[in-house]
């Protein structure tokens, strides 16, 4: 990834990101200050599944692809696509704890990326804000398990348990 130095082009960009959304000018530039704007080409490893990583990204510009490792043969299993206005890593700002998938740019993109101390120091310096932004993350969070729990559920009402295999073979069988 290379870094961009102005940042200034990428402040509209990031305004429109709801994670930044209700914060006044001075704040968001002050947190432009504190984060860096990334470019990164498409293919390339944003994020590493079971490395650790102190950093929130938000997507400026392109698309990237989530993905986890399943299975004895290290199989790459699709989880999703997140674009412009989409946020990766929340767990990385508050967790030292290892990626549970990878990101990879499936285009060309630009990020802005936020490393933990940076999010700290700015919640420190504008306290306001700096929870204005942290409720966002915590609703983002929630969508986010809301939809893996209706996934979930949706898996498991598909799922046939031992009754339902007794009644087809019953049926097949003429019994």
């Amino acid at each position: 990834m290379e870094e961009i130095a102005d940042k200034t082009a990428w402040r509209e960009r990031a305004k429109g990101i709801l994670l930044f959304k209700y914060m006044e000018a001075p704040e968001l530039d002050a947190l432009m200050d504190k984060a860096a704007v990334v470019r990164a080409e498409e293919g390339e490893l944003v994020v590493r599944e079971g490395e650790r990583d102190p950093y929130l990204y938000a997507v400026l510009e392109g698309t990237v692809s989530v993905q986890v490792c399943e299975g004895e043969g290290h199989k790459d299993v699709y989880m999703c696509s997140l674009g412009q206005g989409d946020v990766f890593g929340e767990a990385g700002m508050f967790l030292k704890v290892k990626r549970t998938a990878s990101v990879a740019c499936a285009s060309d993109a630009v990020f802005l990326r936020l490393h933990r101390e940076e999010l700290g120091a700015f919640i420190k310096a504008k306290p306001a804000a700096g929870n204005k932004l942290l409720l966002v993350v915590v609703y983002g969070l929630l969508r986010k398990l809301r939809a893996a729990n209706q996934e979930l559920a949706y898996e498991r009402k598909s799922d046939m348990d031992q009754a339902d295999v007794d009644s087809l073979l019953a049926d097949m069988m003429g019994v």
